[in-house]
């Protein structure tokens, strides 16, 4: 047992996402263990991860870093980024390791930094494949060699074990690939002696960091962890935590409302008691963790073909008044021009996307009867080739803008457009691939960790 607390800091949702200068500065004045900040997420969907582009621009990674890294270093404490790029792969873990340097060069900045890398070898893949230590989560199909070989990038979801590694072996400047959002925290906090299920509580409390605070608003979040107990409060003193706002936070991104699912174990917080300590600060008590057998999920992207885009708007009520039998003939209409063309009606996908009638639900709109002032169209077609993907495209935009329907007055186009050229191409595009998970007895054989002196 031990007395030991220690207190962390999250910067932000994610990196780049920026946070106020005067709230890092009251994080330091506390002195904590560490600070960090949790770098990416799959919410943004599969582009990132199958382009290996930054979710974020590099001027705005780079400014948070920047403030991050002179902290850590000038108050002797690690820095770890979770998830570095968006997605975690390697040119996205390369990217911000880049700019860690080019702020040391620029700041006289002295330290030991890990790169943990979580992009993994299909060849390995297709060993453990063989080997049956592969699984389909949920309902997701076995997974098959194919899925493998057309993967573009597949990375795995570390846990703690390799920044805990990175940790003891002096790394002051830790960047992580994909990894489970609360890992560098627990991380950090067992490295210190503290027991898993106050660390992974906390972890989570701060991965998306002032989520756990009201009103929301991108800004740093102090923890402080014990032995058996999680406390949480902002540092900006405009934002509070309250027992609600730290029990939302709980559930983010969680199935169940107790139970949640870690490499290596489940933390079961259904004897978790949330109280406030001040307006302002809540602790949590009560947490339990209990180990399973570890795996590592597994994320994945193909590609899906190429993809052009065009945005269209309409105010006129005729139209807007029969526009789901307006939208079949455009389709039909489409398919005949495109088929004259010599190509296939396999060979691509028109999507038309009404906003302002069902863009954002779909076949789930409830109100399927409520007429709108004025709906936006975004038409997408996607192909196996740039060239089919923009000719198919651009008949659907003179499909939409030149076609009649009953009781047309107008005798010029349907349809506004915001931009010239109207039809913008979107190139290479991504879809998800993997919902599995990967039973390994080594929590660190798949995350290689590169040292290097800056």
């Amino acid at each position: 047992m031990t007395n030991k607390t220690v207190r962390m800091m999250s910067a932000s949702g994610i990196l780049g996402y920026g946070f106020p200068e005067s709230s890092i500065a009251a994080a330091l004045k506390l002195k904590p263990h560490m600070i960090g900040v949790d770098g990416g997420s799959s919410d943004p969907g599969p582009h990132y991860l199958g382009s290996g582009k930054t979710l974020n621009s590099r001027l705005a990674m780079k400014r948070d870093l920047s403030l991050l890294l002179r902290g850590a270093i000038g108050n002797g404490i690690p820095m770890m980024v979770g998830t570095c790029g968006g997605a975690g792969g390697t040119p996205h873990l390369q990217a911000c390791a880049d700019i860690i340097r080019e702020i040391a060069r620029e700041h006289d900045l002295h330290f030991k930094m890990a790169l943990i890398d979580s992009e993994q070898d299909k060849g390995f893949l297709l060993e453990q494949l063989q080997a049956g230590k592969i699984k389909p989560l949920g309902n997701a199909p076995a997974l098959r060699k194919e899925n493998i070989d057309e993967a573009v990038r597949i990375v795995g979801m570390m846990g703690p074990e390799p920044y805990r590694q990175a940790l003891a072996a002096g790394a002051q400047v830790i960047l992580g690939g994909r990894g489970t959002d609360p890992a560098p925290w627990v991380a950090l906090a067992m490295h210190h002696g503290l027991p898993e299920a106050p660390a992974w509580y906390a972890g989570k409390i701060l991965e998306c960091a002032c989520n756990a605070a009201i009103p929301k608003k991108h800004d740093c979040l102090m923890v402080t962890v014990g032995e058996d107990f999680v406390e949480t409060e902002p540092l900006n003193p405009e934002l509070r935590c309250t027992p609600m706002s730290v029990a939302v936070q709980a559930l983010h991104e969680n199935a169940s409302p107790i139970i949640r699912y870690e490499p290596g174990g489940v933390v079961d917080s259904s004897d978790c008691r949330i109280e406030a300590l001040t307006d302002r600060r809540v602790r949590i008590t009560g947490m339990r963790w209990t180990p399973r057998p570890y795996s590592i999920k597994l994320e994945g992207a193909r590609m899906a073909g190429y993809c052009a885009i065009t945005i269209a708007a309409t105010r006129d009520p005729g139209l807007i008044g029969q526009l789901d039998s307006f939208m079949d003939f455009v389709r039909e209409s489409t398919a005949t021009k495109v088929g004259a063309l010599g190509i296939s009606p396999d060979a691509y996908q028109l999507v038309l996307r009404l906003y302002g009638q069902n863009g954002v639900m779909g076949a789930w709109e409830p109100k399927k009867d409520s007429v709108p002032t004025e709906v936006a169209i975004i038409a997408e077609a996607i192909a196996g080739s740039q060239e089919i993907a923009n000719a198919a495209l651009a008949l659907a935009r003179v499909t939409l803008l030149h076609s009649d329907f009953p009781g047309r007055m107008c005798r010029e186009g349907n349809m506004a457009f915001p931009f010239s050229p109207s039809d913008i191409e979107r190139g290479p595009i991504y879809e998800f691939m993997l919902q599995h998970v990967l039973e390994i007895d080594d929590p660190l054989r798949m995350f290689p960790i590169h040292y290097e002196q800056v």
